[in-house]
């Protein structure tokens, strides 16, 4: 069993909490899921959790489907992207493709008083995207998806600053939980 606690941040350890307990609630221990993106602190929990987690490789670029191979061929119950989808140019296309019945994902959340997050130095730790909740919905709606279940989550640190206090106050964080639609 991890140490939970003397391993991640209060703030991470607050997140993924509360990221395992959505899952919890609808999830069952019996689908198995594919977590987008290379193993992650976050994946080793759920699977620890008693969930059946496999992981996209590392060294894919997600953006271009050429490389995939058959990372999404298998008939996965569930696609999880926990922090994710903000570093792909294009999610639509992933989202599109998969044939997972269930999504369960999470997305910053655009807010006024901080631009977007970008790492000069490393093309795949950079944020192409920020959403606002209603823009995540509709491209959710337009890659084939219904949500049923959504969050947005106030996560800060208790930092000195004009930005800390004002994460008090604004989410940072979109969660859904999304069924694909028929038809």
């Amino acid at each position: 069993m991890t140490d939970f606690n003397s391993l991640y941040s209060k703030t991470h350890r607050k997140r993924f909490k509360k990221t395992l307990s959505v899952l919890n609630q609808h999830v069952t221990k019996d689908l198995s899921i594919l977590d987008i993106g290379p193993e992650n602190p976050l994946s080793f929990l759920m699977k620890e959790e008693g969930f059946t987690v496999t992981n996209t490789p590392t060294g894919i670029d997600l953006d271009y489907p050429e490389q995939w191979g058959d990372v999404l061929t298998p008939n996965y119950d569930v696609i999880t992207a926990f922090e994710v989808l903000e570093h792909m140019v294009n999610p639509f296309t992933l989202l599109h493709n998969t044939n997972a019945s269930l999504l369960v994902a999470s997305v910053p959340l655009n807010v006024w008083f901080s631009p977007a997050y970008w790492n000069n130095t490393s093309d795949y730790d950079k944020h192409y995207h920020e959403f606002e909740a209603r823009q995540f919905d509709f491209l959710l709606h337009k890659a084939g998806w219904e949500v049923v279940y959504s969050e947005k989550w106030k996560f800060f640190h208790n930092k000195i600053g004009i930005r800390p206090v004002l994460r008090r106050f604004f989410p940072s964080y979109y969660f859904v939980v999304a069924k694909r639609k028929h038809g």
